[in-house]
């Protein structure tokens, strides 16, 4: 085996290497120099200004078309497997949300998933109440009523 060959580096050059790139140089200050108050209220200015921005980027709200609640039987999901039951609920969801519907997309809410899932993949609730909106888009989107 060929041993690598290492470079080896002495302190002269280093120094050389390092005088030549420039160093921006830090001011110094001390912490007894800025108060609490000064320090948090900088703090808070930078966030409201970027909270600011984020607010004026927003798209302006979507025409709502229809709104409906209904209550969505899921006891067929308890048909088959046992572990296959929450994903068979929230399958019989689409559904039902495409056949009543009829949306271009369907989108179904964080908290309509973990209502679905709350006890498991093996026990799914019987029935679950749904609040769905559509928009002018056909965006359908399925919230918890209750």
């Amino acid at each position: 085996m060929a041993k690598k060959k290492s470079k080896e580096i002495s302190l002269d050059d280093l120094e050389e290497e390092l005088a030549e790139e420039e160093i921006k140089e830090i001011d110094e200050f001390s912490l007894d120099d800025i108060s609490e108050e000064e320090e948090v209220s900088e703090v808070f200015e930078e966030e409201l200004e970027g909270l600011e921005e984020i607010e004026e980027e927003k798209p302006p709200e979507e025409e709502i078309i229809d709104e409906r609640i209904y209550v969505i039987p899921l006891a067929k999901a308890r048909h088959g497997p046992r572990n296959k039951r929450a994903k068979k609920a929230v399958r019989y969801l689409r559904e039902f949300m495409e056949r009543h519907f009829k949306p271009e997309s369907l989108v179904i809410s964080q908290e309509v998933n973990e209502k679905i899932w709350s006890r498991g993949i093996q026990k799914p609730p019987r029935k679950i109440k749904i609040r769905a909106t559509k928009n002018i888009d056909g965006l359908v989107v399925c919230y918890l009523a209750e």
